[in-house]
């Protein structure tokens, strides 16, 4: 009798969540993240192809590096103007980038400043798309906790079909249609976003300025020494670890085993995620950075694979590892994030740590192409493995982190 409530109970649950605005919103995310999951092969393989490691690592920082920017930004007018405004908007600019990216790869080579072009706007559109995406699921989900799970959930498996999907579109027919099919996925996160129906916000905002509001938000950013202790953890990492992995990757995988293996290497990234999302909405642990902590060792499994020149098997189960390291922290961050800030302050100080989380992935992939003309991209891909072990280190030596408790 008791097991039957309480599957009557997880079933009543799971219908409140179904809303017809939380459909549309699920569905926008889906096919967004599908489309991002899509590009890093596509940059990789045919920038890569057409201006070497370098072309990639451009082409990435001049996304990256408005995306920092503007991220902060983003958080305040999303809580001026709506997030509902801001991520469509952001999404007919990113049609229209993709489009001519498309367009260009169709009828021939795409210059160097289109690609940089294209990619300054795309990362500028990102910025006020990312602050609301989180700011929307309370005002669409009814039970946030199970919506934020069911996204993650949908976010790994975007990361698992993605690559596979973008190898397959570039082997079959090009890089010209992978840009199409990712403006296209943006063309129904737009019309997904623009037909969800939000409620009035109820009584008038306090009246303030742009800088008055990033004031405010640096001010809650700054008062939390777990936070921005991470944050400058991070900075290392994305400088020495995440800003080089992708260019250099495809370039070792691609050139020692063919572009489809680059696309399997990250499908097994997607798979760990998956599995990673899993444990993560299940294992609660009392001290949840200090778990993550942890987690994150498997994720120097990632660049050591592809230093030691394993055999795709290997490479696969190495970023299956990864993945799952990657997907555990990320969960356990984002919670530790939603929960320990008040929610009106919540979009600007979410828009801080993103940006100080890029900023150091925006120089590393920047840097990655001229110091690999100097050293061998292998070597360089082991000093990765040792930051990648020192960053887990000092995120568990650093007391505010490791000490943070559940809220």
């Amino acid at each position: 009798m008791t097991a039957l409530l309480d599957r009557e109970q997880s079933l009543a649950a799971s219908a409140r969540l179904w809303t017809r605005d939380f459909a549309l919103y699920f569905g926008a995310r889906v096919v967004s993240l599908l489309g991002d999951a899509m590009m890093p092969v596509a940059a990789a393989l045919a920038v890569g192809a057409i201006y070497g490691v370098s072309g990639v690592g451009y082409v990435l920082a001049v996304w990256t590096t408005p995306f920092v920017i503007f991220v902060l930004f983003g958080g305040v007018f999303a809580d001026r103007v709506g997030a509902q405004t801001m991520m469509v908007g952001a999404d007919v600019v990113r049609i229209f980038t993709q489009t001519a990216v498309a367009v260009a790869f169709f009828t021939g080579t795409p210059p160097l400043w289109l690609l940089l072009s294209a990619s300054f706007l795309s990362g500028t559109a990102a910025a006020m798309f990312e602050p609301g995406g989180k700011g929307m699921v309370p005002l669409v989900a009814k039970d946030p906790q199970r919506a934020n799970g069911t996204l993650k959930i949908a976010d790994a498996a975007t990361q698992l079909g993605g690559p596979v999907l973008a190898g397959l579109l570039m082997a079959l027919t090009g890089a010209g249609a992978v840009y199409a099919v990712d403006a296209g996925t943006f063309l129904l996160s737009g019309l997904c976003l623009a037909f969800i129906r939000l409620a009035p916000a109820a009584g008038a905002k306090e009246r303030s300025t742009v800088m008055l509001d990033l004031r405010r938000g640096w001010t809650e950013f700054r008062s939390r020494s777990w936070m921005w202790s991470v944050i400058l953890i991070w900075v290392f990492f994305g400088v020495l670890v995440f800003g080089p992995y992708i260019p250099l990757g495809s370039r070792l995988i691609g050139d020692r085993l063919g572009d489809a293996a680059y696309g399997w290497v990250m499908a097994g990234l997607g798979a760990g995620t998956v599995l990673g999302g899993l444990i993560a909405i299940r294992y609660r642990p009392s001290r949840p950075l200090a778990a993550g902590g942890v987690a994150m060792f498997g994720f120097a499994f990632i660049p050591l694979s592809v230093a030691l020149e394993l055999p795709l098997p290997l490479l696969m189960a190495g970023h299956l590892l990864g993945g799952m390291a990657w997907a555990f922290w990320s969960v356990m961050w984002s919670t530790s994030v939603q929960t320990q800030v008040a929610p009106d302050v919540l979009n600007r100080v979410t828009a801080y740590e993103v940006a100080g989380s890029v900023a150091g992935v925006a120089v590393g992939q920047a840097l990655v192409g001229p110091v690999s003309e100097i050293v061998n991209p292998r070597d360089l891909l082991f000093v990765s493995t040792g930051v990648s072990f020192a960053v887990c280190a000092a995120l568990l030596l650093t007391p505010p982190v490791r000490r943070l408790r559940r809220a």
